[in-house]
């Protein structure tokens, strides 16, 4: 199965369940991912969410260009961005802290799942970076609107995406994208990070992420990662993302 969902003693995760293709992001991901929030986002006994990939080489490489690129239109890229541009805000507003376990490489959409997440829990070893530009296109799932929303230190946003290229897990530290950098495995790294913030009832937690969802309701957050998809969409039909497209999928299909 494309995805497995795990709940235990309050915490609630999502796991992409592909990493032979670094848990990219298909419709069967998509769809596990939209049965999980509608499990969790009124459930009461839930005190964490946890987003994360299988195996150590991949959190989310984001989505799945061999599925993808018979995408050529705007119209056609729409309706796929679009629906993961909700279900990253329906991520983003869950009542509850969502935890990003970033358990290993996040490139692309990856980063834009992980940055619909409050916290960022990232391996040592991990390596993440918005590389949509080198595909000749931008975020198209809102993930720029988000780092936008929650970072808020404008030219140290625009530089992270412009650039399009990987970074080190201790890079990602230093520029603020990770909350911690763990050693070892990924469920160690989790239970380091929630060793704190579980001394603290549930209740807090859900009060203060109320704060910012208000503010976001406030500030049309989805609204504006809306019309970042409309922007994506019209690169997406653009033959240079076409042509990058086929370059990345010949060079992937040769290694």
């Amino acid at each position: 199965m494309a995805y497995q969902i795990e709940v235990n003693n309050g915490i609630a995760k999502f796991i992409i369940n592909r990493p032979e293709r670094r848990n990219a992001i298909n419709t069967a991901v998509a769809d596990g991912l939209e049965d999980f929030l509608e499990q969790v986002e009124k459930n009461p006994d839930i005190a964490y969410v946890v987003i994360t990939g299988a195996g150590e080489e991949a959190f989310c490489s984001g989505g799945d260009l061999s599925e993808y690129q018979s995408l050529w239109t705007a119209a056609d890229a729409f309706p796929m961005l679009s629906r993961m541009a909700h279900l990253l805000f329906r991520l983003a507003t869950l009542p509850m802290p969502v935890i990003a376990l970033v358990n290993g490489t996040a490139v692309g959409g990856g980063c834009e799942l992980a940055m619909a997440c409050d916290y960022r829990v990232v391996s040592s070893k991990a390596k993440a970076g918005f590389i949509q530009g080198t595909l000749a296109i931008t975020t198209g799932w809102g993930g720029a609107t988000l780092l936008f929303e929650k970072d808020g230190k404008h030219d140290r946003v625009f530089k992270l995406l412009s650039e399009a290229r990987v970074h080190s897990a201790e890079e990602m530290l230093q520029i603020e994208w990770a909350t911690m950098l763990f050693e070892g495995s990924a469920e160690e790294g989790l239970q380091q990070f929630l060793e704190k913030m579980s001394t603290i009832h549930p209740s807090v937690h859900r009060a203060y992420k109320k704060v910012a969802i208000r503010k976001w309701t406030a500030d049309f957050l989805l609204e504006r990662m809306l019309e970042e998809v409309r922007q994506c969409s019209i690169l997406w039909e653009s033959d240079a993302h076409h042509e990058a497209v086929a370059r990345f999928l010949q060079k992937s299909n040769k290694s």
